[in-house]
C-alpha cells in the first residue's frame, strides 16, 4: 500500500526540495501553494497525510486544517516560522497533530512523517492489530477507527490516541502531562489546557455528556480517567 501525502507550501523553492525528497522516500505525492487548491486535491485524492504551511495565500493554514478536519481525519503537520508557545497551541487545537518549525532538515521532515504514519498504523507492512472493546465502542487499532454500536465515529489522530491509551487501562488516572506526551510524543511543554479542549472534542464525538460521562471521567486537579465499569 502506497503512502499518500499532501504538501501545501506557497514557497516555490521549499516545495520543489520537499517534493523531490518525500518522492525518494516512495511517498505518492500531490502539492499545493494555496489553501483552496489544497482543499480541492484532499477531497479529490484523500492523501493519508498532510503537511500544511501556516501562511498561505488567500486561505490560511489554520483555515485549510479546519477544512480538512471537516472533510476526513487525515494526519496534520503544521509547519511554520512561528516559534511561540501560544502559535503551536492554536495550531494544534485547531486539529494539526504535530508541529514543525522553520528552518528544519528535510530528514527531520521525514522522521516527523513516519512517525505520525507510525501512530496513525499507516506505514506499510504493519501488522494487523486487535479490537478493543469498552461498552459500545469498539477501537480497532489497525485501522485507526472507532465504532459506537456499529456506527463509525469520526475521530482525528490526537483524538484516537487519547481515547485508545485511557481505554487501554480503565480506572488508571493519568495526569494532564501524560496525555500530551502520549498524544503528541514532543518534549517541548505545552500548555495542559490544549489537552482539556481535545477531550472536549473527544466527549462530543462519543457521545459522552460531559456533566455525567460514562466514558471518560475527570478527575478534578490532575486529569482524566476511563470508566471502571467499561473493561470488556
Amino acid at each position: 500500500m502506497t503512502v499518500k501525502l499532501l504538501i501545501v507550501e506557497d514557497e516555490e523553492k521549499i516545495l520543489a526540495l520537499m517534493e523531490t525528497f518525500l518522492r525518494s522516500e516512495g511517498y505518492t505525492l500531490y502539492t499545493a501553494r494555496d489553501g483552496v487548491s489544497a482543499v480541492g486535491l484532499y477531497a479529490e485524492h484523500r492523501p493519508d497525510l498532510i503537511v500544511l504551511d501556516w501562511m498561505l495565500p488567500g486561505m490560511s493554514g489554520l483555515d485549510a486544517c479546519r477544512r480538512f478536519r471537516e472533510m476526513g481525519e487525515p494526519g496534520i503537520i503544521m509547519v511554520t516560522a512561528k516559534t511561540e508557545e501560544t502559535d503551536k497551541i492554536v495550531g494544534l487545537e485547531m486539529g494539526a497533530d504535530d508541529y514543525l518549525t522553520k528552518p528544519f532538515s528535510l530528514r527531520e521532515l521525514a522522521a516527523r512523517i513516519r512517525s505520525l504514519l507510525r501512530r496513525m498504523n499507516r506505514l506499510p507492512g504493519s501488522a494487523p492489530q486487535s479490537v478493543l472493546r469498552r461498552g459500545e465502542l469498539a477501537i480497532h487499532e489497525e485501522s485507526l477507527q472507532v465504532f459506537k454500536g456499529g456506527q463509525e465515529l469520526r475521530l482525528t489522530p490526537t483524538e484516537f490516541r487519547l481515547l485508545h491509551l485511557l481505554a487501554s487501562k480503565p480506572g488508571r488516572v493519568y495526569s494532564r502531562m501524560q496525555l500530551l506526551q502520549h498524544a503528541f510524543e514532543e518534549e517541548f511543554v505545552i500548555d495542559e489546557r490544549t489537552v482539556d479542549s481535545h477531550i472536549s472534542k473527544l466527549r462530543k464525538k462519543i457521545g459522552d455528556d460531559p456533566e455525567q460521562p460514562v466514558y471518560i471521567r475527570t478527575v478534578y486537579g490532575f486529569g482524566y480517567r476511563f470508566g471502571a465499569g467499561h473493561e470488556n
